[in-house]
């Protein structure tokens, strides 16, 4: 795994990724394991953002705007650590959710294979992202940039693992 060495100063976190990488799974589990709060940030999408996703059509940077701040001010909105899952796909997305949180984020990307991510999104059910959608968030991921606080981590193992690692980077 590779980490910023700042990483472990920071509160607030985002874990990051393409739709079905785990970010509710994890971050629910991280949050638990460090005694963090943990956010869906799909709750806080907008019900005319769902309905897009929904009907297979990927949302623009605009219908993302209003979203990404919520994203930072839920995620700063409280003390202690605190833990969102939200895709922050790209730089951009990033440095909005970390002016909206008002202070320093660390991000989380949890990275996979479009193979493995791709079968547990067809072996998920009732949620609103259709795995048509898979290849839209794979074209609009960027990776952490150099100067970004935070780390990638592969999710081809068990939860448990990754959980592991990543509390052990946050310590």
């Amino acid at each position: 795994m590779a980490e910023s060495p700042l990483l472990s100063e920071h509160r607030l976190f985002v874990v990051m990724g393409v739709a079905g990488c785990g970010k509710s799974t994890v971050g629910a589990a991280l949050a638990d394991r460090i005694g963090a709060a943990y956010i869906d940030g799909d709750s806080l999408h907008p019900s005319a953002n769902i309905r897009k996703m929904s009907a297979g059509t990927p949302l623009t940077d605009d219908d993302r705007a209003p979203w990404l701040d919520k994203v930072g001010e839920a995620l700063a909105d409280g003390g202690g650590k605190r833990i969102i899952g939200c895709s922050a796909l790209k730089r951009t997305y990033r440095d909005r959710i970390r002016t909206s949180s008002g202070e320093p984020t660390g991000f989380l990307h949890l990275t996979g294979a479009r193979a493995v991510i791709e079968a547990r999104m067809h072996l998920r059910t009732g949620h609103f992202m259709p795995a048509s959608l898979l290849e839209s968030q794979f074209s609009t991921l960027e990776p952490l940039w150099p100067d970004e606080v935070g780390c990638a981590i592969e999710i081809d193992r068990p939860v448990g693992e990754i959980v592991a690692e990543l509390a052990a980077s946050l310590a």
